[in-house]
Formats: structure tokens, C-alpha cells, sequence
């Protein structure tokens, strides 16, 4: 199928005048993304019952046709709506001015051109299983690149320039000779540049280029919660809650404290009397009053000469060091 080419713009009484190429890329790679569900939705509808044809088997005949129609109609776009638009003055009725929705209603209503019986009934167009057969098909396009995205996007980017009524997503200057054309070229809004993060491959428009680094997953940021750790933007979630020796967390003992997990030998070391407490009392549940349990973890410090409590960072170490140090106390071998 070969890829369409836009034509030189002109103006009137000026002769033919050399259109400035620039467009919004990443507006022009999500317009590229909605032509494969927009084609595997026409397959999907006018298969759909159909026990000898399968989507893949009438999906290079429904491209071709739907980008003829798509095409055809982003041509006299411009033209339609100045019509309709003063035909309905006295309406509340407008032409939509996304480049998106107008696409999508390209191809909505050339699926409707192309649905059986089945696929114009109201149930079924409604229903998860078409979804579902439209989301398998989409995959099965892209796993057999049947529709490559830079073919695509060579398309969108016709219809982007085609139905960009406010020209908020493409160039609109034109110029008589090549020479101004290029001067334009070098300082225009819209002309691509490459992402400046390692990794990243994407182009996008200088006017974007902002709101790209913004997202861009290739980007180097400092951890969110102010470790020394310095990563890519795609790896920061996983490193917070995974690794990140800043990732907030609770006693283990069932204090009411929260504090970084790199502090935690700090919160055991201070509120190590506090933990005894809570492990005694589990312990010796009979038997001892608070006052008793409290002079118990007293003397267990002091007894604690290499200091092994202190360095007991959960309930079970911690009971099993008490148990030991109580055993010696009493002048009893270790368990």
C-alpha cells in the first residue's frame, strides 16, 4: 500500500508555496496509535458469524479501503465543516475540533459501511466479547507487524495536518522559496529533536520537548524518598518500595513509631526497654506484675554484655535472646 504524500499548500493570488513539514510528533504517533484498533474493529464487525471468513483473512483489503476513506475524507474536511458550520449558525451543533475525535469518527463510520448483520446489532457492539476479539486482534497485528507503526504514522501524519483545524498540532507557515522555507525550519516550534536522556529514542517537537522530560521513563531522578540513590524514572517505583534503604516502615515490635528502615538499629537501640518489655510480657504471661517485669529488663541489659538485644531487630530474635540471657542468669546451660 503506498503511503500517502501531503501536497504543497497554496494561497490565493500567491501561486504554489512551500508548506513547512513540522508537526506535533507525539500528537502524530498517538494519532498512529488509534489506526490498529480502528482497524481490527471494521474486521472484527464484518467477520463477526461469518464460519469462512476469519479478521486476518479480510484485513489487507479493509486497510487499504478504510485508509481511502480515512484519506478522502481528512481532504475535504476543512471544507465540510465551513459548510456545516454555517448551515447550523442557529444550532448548538459544532464540528469537533480534536484531530483525534474527528479521525475516530472517520473510522467509526466506516466500520458501519462494513458490518454484517451481526455487527450492527446493538447487544454485540456493547458486549466484552467484541472487546475482547478487537483487543486479540490488535495484538495479533502488532506480534505480525502487519501494519508497521512507522507506516502509520506516515498516514497520521497526513490526516494530522489534514483535519488540524486550529493548527495547534502542526506548522502552518509557508514560504515562496526554499531558502526561507529552511531559515524557518532550523528555529520552528514543531521541528524534531532527539531526547537528550541515554536510552531514549524518542524524537519529539521542541514546543514538547518540556512535557516529554517530564514523563520520558529514561530519565535520571534523585529517589523519591531521599536516599543517595540516584535512578531511572521507570525504575523508581520498584526501588521505593523494594530496596530503597529511606522506605518508610513500622516497628516490628508493634510500636506506634514509623520511621525509615535505614534508622531501624537506631529505634531498637533506643527503645530497646520499651521492646523487652513487650517481649517479657509474652514470656512470663503469669506470674509477674509490670514493676517485676520492668526491673527483669533492666538487669537483662546490664547482664547483655556483647550488647546481642540491642541488636535483635524483630520479636522472635529478641525472645530468643532473652531466653538465653535468662538461662545464663539462673545459672542454667543455654536451650
Amino acid at each position: 500500500m503506498d503511503l500517502p504524500v501531503a501536497d504543497l499548500g497554496t494561497e490565493r493570488g500567491e501561486g504554489p508555496l512551500l508548506q513547512c513539514p513540522y508537526c506535533d510528533s507525539e500528537a502524530m504517533h498517538k494519532l498512529a496509535q488509534l489506526l490498529l484498533p480502528g482497524l481490527a474493529a471494521v474486521c472484527v464487525d464484518g467477520t463477526t458469524g461469518d464460519l469462512f471468513r476469519k479478521p486476518s483473512v479480510v484485513a489487507v483489503e479493509l486497510r487499504k479501503e478504510m485508509v481511502d476513506y480515512i484519506m478522502q475524507r481528512s481532504d475535504t474536511f476543512i471544507a465540510d465543516a465551513l459548510i456545516e458550520s454555517e448551515a447550523n449558525q442557529e444550532t448548538e451543533n459544532e464540528m469537533p475540533e480534536d484531530p483525534f475525535e474527528i479521525v475516530s469518527i472517520f473510522m467509526d463510520d466506516f466500520s458501519c459501511t462494513k458490518r454484517n448483520i451481526i455487527g450492527h446489532v446493538s447487544g454485540w457492539l456493547l458486549s466484552d466479547n467484541r472487546e475482547d476479539k478487537i483487543d486479540d486482534f490488535v495484538q495479533e497485528m502488532e506480534m505480525t507487524r502487519f501494519w508497521p507503526l512507522d507506516r502509520r504514522e506516515a498516514i497520521a501524519e497526513v490526516l494530522l495536518k489534514n483535519v488540524d483545524l486550529k493548527t495547534k498540532f502542526h506548522c502552518p507557515e509557508k514560504y515562496e522559496n526554499e531558502e526561507r522555507l529552511a531559515d524557518h525550519k532550523e528555529q520552528c516550534s514543531f521541528r524534531p529533536v532527539s531526547c537528550p536522556n541515554d536510552g531514549c529514542r524518542a524524537k519529539v517537537s521542541v514546543r514538547c520537548m518540556q512535557d516529554h522530560d517530564a514523563a520520558c521513563p529514561f530519565k535520571v531522578l534523585q529517589c523519591e524518598q531521599n536516599c543517595e540513590k540516584r535512578l531511572l524514572r521507570r525504575d523508581i517505583d520498584r526501588h521505593c518500595v523494594t530496596v530503597c534503604s529511606m522506605r518508610p516502615m513500622k516497628c516490628p515490635f508493634g510500636c506506634d513509631s514509623s520511621f525509615p528502615e535505614c534508622d531501624l538499629e537506631k529505634h531498637c537501640l533506643e527503645f530497646l526497654q520499651a521492646h523487652l518489655l513487650k517481649v517479657l510480657k509474652v514470656i512470663h504471661k503469669k506470674g509477674r506484675s509490670e514493676e517485676e517485669l520492668k526491673e527483669l529488663a533492666q538487669k537483662l541489659e546490664k547482664y547483655d554484655e556483647h550488647g546481642k538485644l540491642a541488636k535483635a531487630q524483630d520479636a522472635r530474635p529478641l525472645t530468643n535472646v532473652v531466653k538465653d540471657l535468662e538461662a545464663k542468669m539462673k545459672g542454667e546451660p543455654s536451650s
